[in-house]
């Protein structure tokens, strides 16, 4: 059993202390197939039959499995029965993480920093899956994460989608977030409106910080049966829809970030997605990054890479615009957070 790594670059095997020689390259032999496919990979040699199987929960790509057995069975034309096998595997990995460091430390290639630790701990995930929608997302730098990250809540009707980006850096950016967080999923909790979701998160973070700190966000409430989105602007991360092959910006009016005056007003708007239609969204990271030239990424780079990788599903994307903009400030690590939320939208009837 091979866990993903947090920077999405390896699978490796669970263990209590992680080797980086045992590592699996994520894109590379048929673990990697099996893992970026989710779908069964069979082998065979003089020794027998090797299948690769994905580890996933909804969606929520966590790792592949290499089941070796003797030649002749009948599981290498049948591969139902050990994908159900693998399956009922990732539900009890997500139930037993509860209770041991194990798996968590089977993720790390090297040592998380603090806030990068209380940073992964707010996620709901890399990912989900449903008849009506598929969501992808990464973090960059992912063991050193500060401010960034994404939020959702899936219901039968419902779909809500957040990207936060706190002010600062490592351990102060990510207590502010944590805070925004914390006060966004209490208010969406309590059932309140998306309005009201922003204004209770503004108050709180103006209370603790008297408006010397603030945090940006954007909050998408979809509207299954009919593809309404309500949205509240508060701030830098940006959206971005491509349908058919077009990409552009959703237009959205910016509002004042969280937590920067006493009781701001917020208001929702609303736009329209079809089915086939993608959403992407970055935070602030990711669009306003700066070439060596002066150049932004998100001027035409962004565009580019979604554009580029329009046949990737939700989850790859997010790795590609991430990679888009390493490549693009020439550098592999980031000097600044990033994240990217990626929502493949199929509508009421599913994917067709």
């Amino acid at each position: 059993m091979l866990l993903v790594d947090y920077g999405l670059t390896v699978l490796q095997p669970v263990a209590e202390e992680p080797r980086p020689e045992d590592a699996v390259p994520l894109d590379q032999g048929p673990l990697g197939r099996a893992f970026a496919a989710q779908e069964a990979v069979v082998g065979s040699d003089e020794h027998g039959v090797t299948v690769h199987l994905p580890l996933s929960v909804r969606g929520d790509r966590l790792g592949a499995l290499r089941v070796r057995l003797p030649a002749g069975t009948p599981y290498a034309r049948d591969t139902a029965p050990l994908l159900d096998f693998a399956d009922v595997l990732a539900h009890e990995i997500v139930a037993a993480g509860r209770h041991t460091d194990l798996y968590l430390r089977s993720r790390r290639r090297r040592r998380l920093t603090l806030a990068a630790e209380m940073q992964w701990q707010l996620l709901p995930g890399l990912g989900c899956v449903r008849d009506e929608y598929a969501i992808g997302g990464h973090l960059e730098p992912s063991y050193a994460i500060g401010g960034d990250n994404f939020d959702w809540s899936t219901g039968e009707r419902r779909l809500l989608v957040a990207v936060t980006d706190g002010l600062g850096q490592g351990i102060d950016a990510t207590l502010l977030t944590s805070l925004t967080v914390g006060a966004l999923r209490n208010a969406r909790r309590a059932g309140l409106p998306l309005g009201d979701q922003a204004r209770l998160a503004d108050q709180a973070v103006h209370a603790q910080y008297a408006g010397k700190r603030h945090a940006s966000t954007v909050l998408l409430e979809f509207d299954v049966p009919t593809g309404t989105v309500r949205a509240v602007d508060a701030g830098s991360p940006r959206v971005l829809r491509q349908r058919g092959g077009r990409v552009e910006a959703v237009p959205l009016e910016a509002q004042l970030p969280l937590g920067m005056f006493e009781e701001t007003p917020y208001e929702e708007q609303t736009f329209e997605v079809l089915p086939g239609d993608r959403l992407v969204v970055v935070s602030s990271g990711v669009h306003t990054a700066r070439s060596r030239d002066g150049d932004t990424f998100g001027d035409q780079a962004l565009h580019r890479a979604v554009a580029e990788s329009r046949l990737a599903p939700p989850y790859e994307t997010a790795r590609s615009v991430v990679r888009g903009l390493t490549r693009y400030l020439d550098s592999p690590e980031l000097s600044a957070d990033a994240a990217v939320v990626v929502i493949d939208w199929y509508g009421p009837d599913g994917r067709t």
